[in-house]
This record gives C-alpha cells, structure tokens and sequence, in this order.
C-alpha cells in the first residue's frame, strides 16, 4: 500500500468520519423512529437535545466534504508522479476497475450532503422543526452512501500498486478506451456542444417561468451534459489539442487550475438549482435567492467554457 501523507490525511478523515457517523446515525436512527414535537415527555426532550448534538456532527462532516474531494482529486494528481504511464490523475483513478463507481457516489455524495445542510437550515428556522424526522432519515440514508463511498476509498488507495504500468489521460479518452464512457466518443462533438447550450437555454426558458420541477430537471440534464460536453469539446480548447478529452488535466498548473474554478461553479450552480426547486415543491413557495445563485453560477460556467473556444478562434482564425 502507497502512503503518503495526503493518503494518511484522508484515511485519517475517513476513519474519523466513519467513527463520528455512526454514533450520528444510530441516534438519527433512533430520533426519525421516536420523534413527536407534540409529546411532553422526558424522551422527547431528551431527543431534542440529541437532536442538536447529533446536527452539529453531521454538519461539520458534510461541510468537511467538498474542500476533502478537491482534495482527493489533488491527491490522486500529485499520484501520478509516482505510478508508471499516468500523467494526471486520470491514469491513477483508472488503475482501479471500480473508478467510475467510486466518482459516483463521491459526487451523490456532494449533493445529498449539501441538500441536507439546506434542510437542516429551513428545519430549525421554524420553532415547530417541520423536517426534522425527514432530515435525519436523509441523514441515514447519507451514511449509508458514505460508508460505502469510503469503501471504494480505501479500496482504491490499498489497491495502488506503484510497479504496474496504467493508461494515460490520452488512452483512457479516446476513441480505443475501453471504459465505461467509451460510448460517449462515437458520436459527433458537434451534437454534444448543441445539447449543451440548449440545455442552458432550457434551464433559463424554466428560470424565467419559475417551475420547480421542471428547473430541477433541467439543471440536472444541464449537469450531465456540461461534464460531457466538457471532455467531448471544450476541454479540446482548453488544452489547444483536438485529442486531448482528460477532465482532469485541467487541474493542473499548466492550465492555471481552470479546472477547479469550473467544476466548482458548475457544481453551485446546479446544486443551488435542484436544492431550490426540491425546497419549492416542499414548501409550496418559489425559492428566488437558490434560483438566482443558481442561474449565475451556470452563467459563469457557460461563459468561461465557451470564452476559450471564442478566444482560440479569435487568436487562430479556425475552429478545432
């Protein structure tokens, strides 16, 4: 097993996580199954000052989340100095066969995390604490995808082995992959970029109409097809390269870490738009301030994406 101390610091986290988490859930277990804000009894008092305690340990491991998988991103980057054939850490996260589940609950993660932050932040605005039971079996359910989020973790980091050979960035997203994703690079990139801006003319048509439903939907297509249509086409512009597709590479210093701030607008973007639209459908009432964040943020991603391509064009006088 590689150790470094990036490694240790995020085992450290998992296990400290895991320990806190269960004692969290097993009282959010407890609290969901007895819960009556009507009742005078000792019981329910005692749950209410559970409550607040319990509340606090999860809201300091979810707001942990997002700063932690920037840096298991950075981690698995700095990786690829040391695992033969990587040059970024697509090629580290590749070595593993369980990649794409592992980035699938790390990402379900971000966002059930944060939706229950939103939750906890409406609940105990109201002295009646209406979500209350449903924020803690969100919560359960949470740990769940947790526990097995950091099983794939620490699977993936005991499975590095430092004298096998991977595939780099350039294998791994091209047209020989053979990744779950290989599907993506058969069909035209021109289909890809006109999905994308109608998607984003989409998610402003249901901005502008103010339906929660349908801007949640929205601003989920929007999410798929901004990460697809990021490998498939503009990250091509934003590398220079007509054959460079890696999501990662972005991250780098190379590229002035364009990556982050992209990934990060995009992921406030969409998640103050499923939030607020979930939060709409609950509460009966539009949520302006999460629809306004969110349309600007995806604005912001929209802009910086297509001013690479614009730029190039302006600089080259061709497309690529």
């Amino acid at each position: 097993m590689l150790l470094t101390p990036e490694i240790i610091s995020i085992l450290t986290l998992d296990f400290i996580f895991l320990a806190f988490g269960l004692i969290a859930f097993l009282i959010s277990l407890k609290i969901y199954l007895k819960w009556n804000i009507d009742s005078t009894r000792p019981e329910q008092y005692k749950l209410e000052k559970q409550s607040h305690l319990v509340a606090t340990i999860i809201k300091y491991i979810f707001i942990l989340k997002l700063p932690l998988f920037l840096f298991f991103v950075f981690t698995s980057d700095k990786l690829s100095h040391v695992i033969p054939g990587a040059m970024c850490a697509a090629g580290v996260v590749d070595s593993v066969n369980f990649s794409t589940e592992m980035f699938f609950f790390k990402i379900l993660n971000l966002y059930i995390f944060g939706f229950w932050l939103v939750l906890h932040s409406y609940d105990i605005k109201n002295e009646k604490l209406p979500f209350t039971r449903y924020k803690f079996l969100l919560y359960c359910i949470g740990f769940i995808l947790l526990v097995i989020e950091i099983f794939y973790e620490i699977s993936f980091f005991t499975s590095l082995d430092i004298s096998k050979i991977v595939s780099c960035c350039g294998t791994i997203f091209s047209t020989a992959s053979t990744s779950g994703l290989a599907f993506i690079f058969q069909i035209d990139n021109r289909y890809y970029v006109i999905a994308f801006y109608l998607s984003l003319s989409v998610v402003f048509l249901f901005y502008w109409l103010k339906n929660d439903l349908l801007f949640l939907i929205s601003n989920f297509i929007y999410l798929i097809l901004s990460i697809i249509s990021l490998i498939m086409f503009f990250g091509t512009y934003i590398y220079q390269l007509p054959t460079h597709h890696c999501p990662f590479c972005m991250l780098q210093k190379d590229y002035y870490y364009v990556g982050y701030g992209l990934y990060i607008s995009l992921y406030i973007g969409t998640f103050y738009g499923i939030s607020g639209a979930i939060m709409g459908l609950i509460l009966k009432k539009q949520q302006k301030r999460y629809y306004n964040i969110s349309i600007t943020f995806n604005i912001i991603y929209a802009l910086i994406v297509s001013a690479y391509v614009m730029v190039y064009f302006i600089k080259n006088g061709v497309w690529l």
